[in-house]
């Protein structure tokens, strides 16, 4: 834009030029207010671009809602009956959901054959969206996965929250997403599920995959074989997807390229009401884009007030 408005002022300057010799007068006559289109445009850029000029408290009004999004990052992930694999198109998905939640806080956790907190709870966008940006089946080491570690921790960071002379805030509204191809080998899921239900929490789950399901690829360029030597063909599981949400009051979508319950999920939790409003206070940048506006258009008021006088009586 700043090439375009000098190509233009060098035109202008010349057809004052031009004009000024036709008329037998000198170009300075037809060339004054050149500093002050000058001064203008640089103005109207100034305002256009939007200078910041420190920050101001700003409340932003929010329902006590935490979410957390516990994804599955065992090797079973790696499987391209979704394309371009389970994994990828998961966390596709994800940045979508966690966009759509700017005033919650949003937390991450990976499980395999355990679970870690990747994120904490945050209202921090950018922080979260760079942590999904991570996620791989790498990031654990390989084990029998089990749906009870995540459930598990999400319990600890409740409790964690309730500890006694803790600081806490009002009672906030908490829900579960887990995203997996329900392969569980771990322990019974009943008694987390009722220490999950006891507290209010909601566990709401994404089936990643098909019936028909795939092969894994291997990082050799072959594919995942068992004991025997045989390939490895996972399948989507959906009972124990279909369990978690039953007995916590959730709900069960499934996400395979004929399928996308996501955009039905992220109604859901949009809908989940929180016991008490909270309000909290975030920095904001102050825009001071009115001030270069303000004396640009001031500049082309005088230009437009000051006339030239180029033929005299």
């Amino acid at each position: 834009m700043l090439v375009i408005s000098l190509v233009l002022l060098l035109l202008y300057s010349r057809r004052s030029g031009r004009i000024a010799r036709a008329l037998g007068r000198r170009a300075t006559a037809l060339g004054w207010k050149l500093p002050l289109r000058l001064l203008s445009t640089a103005g109207l850029l100034l305002a256009l671009l939007g200078p910041s000029l420190g920050v101001s408290p700003q409340q932003v009004r929010t329902m006590g809602k935490d979410v957390w999004l516990l994804v599955d990052v065992s090797r079973s992930m790696d499987a391209t009956d979704v394309a371009p694999s389970r994994l990828l198109r998961a966390q596709y998905e994800l940045r979508q959901l966690a966009a759509r939640f700017p005033a919650d806080r949003l937390g991450l956790i990976v499980f395999s054959g355990d679970a870690v907190v990747q994120c904490p709870l945050t209202h921090d966008q950018e922080a979260l969206q760079v942590f999904i940006g991570t996620l791989h089946t790498g990031l654990l080491p390989a084990a029998a996965t089990t749906l009870r570690a995540p459930l598990d921790l999400v319990l600890e960071k409740l409790m964690q929250q309730v500890t006694p002379g803790t600081p806490t805030n009002a009672p906030r509204t908490t829900a579960a997403v887990v995203l997996s191809d329900g392969e569980d080998f771990g322990e019974n899921l009943e008694a987390s599920l009722h220490a999950l239900a006891r507290t209010g929490t909601r566990v709401y789950t994404v089936g990643v995959g098909t019936a028909a399901g795939s092969k894994i690829p291997a990082s050799n360029g072959r594919f995942v074989r068992d004991g025997r030597g045989q390939t490895v063909v996972s399948q989507l599981q959906e009972a124990p997807l279909l369990q978690l949400a039953a007995q916590t009051g959730g709900q069960y979508v499934e996400l395979n390229d004929q399928h996308n319950g996501m955009g039905t999920l992220a109604s859901t939790l949009r809908n989940l009401q929180a016991p008490t409003e909270q309000t909290r206070t975030i920095a904001v940048a102050d825009n001071r884009y009115r001030w270069p506006l303000a004396a640009a258009l001031m500049l082309l008021a005088i230009d437009v007030v000051l006339t030239i006088t180029v033929i005299r009586p």
